[in-house]
């Protein structure tokens, strides 16, 4: 690729961000954050899935093939990738769309 000063100028803000990102409180927090995304995700695939009740067979199967593949991505790297920044976040979001589920379940069996 050539070297343009768009280029460039994505190059550093890349850079500064992972550097930003360094400080174990800023990348927890984007954890957490991750974390709380796939929550809500979780819940707004349930409750918009749940309102026609017409296709939940068909959400439910899309919604174990991503998590299948997110947790492929994951876990099919080698323990020291895992530690890549969004790698991690890939999998907090998934951890918290499943725990959002999960939640949903449990709501609707009471």
């Amino acid at each position: 690729m050539q070297n343009t000063r768009l280029n460039s100028l994505f190059d550093l803000i890349v850079r500064n961000l992972a550097l930003w990102f360094l400080n174990p409180w800023r990348r927890i927090s984007l954890l957490m954050i991750s974390f709380l995304f796939g929550f809500f995700m979780g819940t707004v695939a349930a409750t918009t899935a749940g309102q026609r009740a017409v296709l939940d067979i068909v959400v439910a199967a899309f919604l174990v093939f991503l998590t299948e593949v997110s947790s492929r991505i994951v876990y099919r790297r080698p323990p020291k990738d895992r530690r890549l920044l969004w790698v991690e976040s890939l999998n907090f979001l998934k951890v918290g769309f499943i725990y959002s589920l999960f939640v949903e379940a449990f709501k609707l069996g009471s």
